[in-house]
């Protein structure tokens, strides 16, 4: 049998049982995808995600320089061409829920 060590975390309930649900849906168990998981950690010698800060606000037109105003405009472009588009109030519900704006 291989060497093994147990590892016990707390974590929330409803975030134990929705993770559950799914790993269970995938054909997976919670040891496998800890393993999974430290096993990414080692390949890739840290979290296999980023981790950071989400902006607490979207960057004002005034505030992009050309170039990145530019890259957002071509983005929009992009998207609209490939047939994803938003109505206004889906714009604000987004930005309601990102920024609380």
């Amino acid at each position: 049998m291989a060497n093994t060590s147990a590892v016990y975390a707390r974590i929330d309930t409803g975030l134990k049982d929705s993770a559950e649900s799914i790993l269970a849906q995938l054909g997976i168990t919670p040891s496998s995808a800890i393993q999974m998981l430290y096993s990414q950690i080692v390949l890739q010698k840290g979290m296999p995600f980023d981790l950071r800060l989400p902006d607490s606000k979207p960057t004002a037109i005034g505030g992009m320089s050309r170039e990145k105003l530019d890259v957002e405009l071509l983005k929009g472009i992009e998207s609209l061409k490939s047939g994803k588009a938003y109505t206004a109030d889906e714009v604000d519900a987004e930005l309601a829920r990102e920024f609380g704006i």
